[in-house]
């Protein structure tokens, strides 16, 4: 029987979501709490895979196993076995065909910035502190030219990338409320690391290190090494994921 879940997780001490041998991640821990429940051995397929220190508001996956619990006895005993800092929102029955990652058609991620003058003490694990305070209305500029199909391997941390780096980005959303600072993305899809890597860039504009203009050059460059640095991991999370 295939389940769908929503998770929600701190990625501040996990090697992101993917299963690696010998490190920890989310995958590996549902995996081997759903095994355990199982008896059998359980994959856990996700929406996407989020990097190291990154963090999921509502990640969706879905895993094929049987089991005589219901769905909510099933998120009861994960969410009793499973590390306090990664949560099972909600478990369902979907159809055989339903995949997390392929059936995906959108997906919302914000990134945190902090721009007050103390220290974020208490949320410092999800934010990444600036130097100073960016130039929000260049940042919607260059934002505005980032929107739409593009090629966006410029945006990517993979040289080696053998799919297409197409991807329609629906929306930029830039937002400053008190001592915050949101970039909302929206999309059909981000390649590895892109999220943080146009952070990054657009923070170049912020700081007037680059022009709003000059994301149209990177775009139809296609080369890495003209875009800004990959924003740190701490700040990004994935919000939604839409089907």
């Amino acid at each position: 029987m295939n389940h769908k879940l929503e998770i929600c997780y701190d990625g501040s001490r996990y090697s992101g979501w993917e299963r690696q041998p010998g490190r920890e991640t989310i995958q590996g821990k549902l995996e081997a709490v759903l095994s355990r429940m199982a008896g059998t051995a359980v994959e856990v397929i996700g929406a996407g895979r989020t990097d190291a220190g990154v963090h999921a508001k509502a990640m969706i996956a879905n895993a094929h196993f049987d089991t005589d619990l219901s769905c909510d006895e099933i998120r009861i005993y994960l969410n009793r076995y499973l590390p306090d800092d990664i949560s099972v929102t909600s478990v369902s029955i979907a159809s055989e065909r339903f995949h997390a990652r392929y059936k995906a058609v959108g997906k919302l991620y914000t990134y945190t910035c902090y721009i007050g003058d103390a220290k974020p003490v208490f949320t410092r694990r999800y934010v990444t502190v600036l130097e100073r305070v960016p130039d929000v209305d260049a940042m919607r500029k260059a934002a505005a030219i980032l929107v739409g199909e593009h090629d966006f391997k410029a945006f990517c941390s993979n040289p080696n990338m053998k799919k297409s780096t197409v991807r329609t980005v629906d929306s930029i959303e830039i937002v400053r409320s008190r001592n915050r600072l949101y970039f909302n993305f929206h999309g059909n899809g981000f390649l590895q690391n892109m999220v943080r890597i146009l952070t990054g860039t657009l923070l170049e504009v912020g700081f007037g290190r680059m022009e709003p203009e000059a994301v149209r050059f990177i775009l139809e460059s296609r080369d890495r090494k003209l875009a800004g640095p990959t924003a740190p991991a701490q700040g990004l999370c994935l919000m939604k994921v839409e089907y």
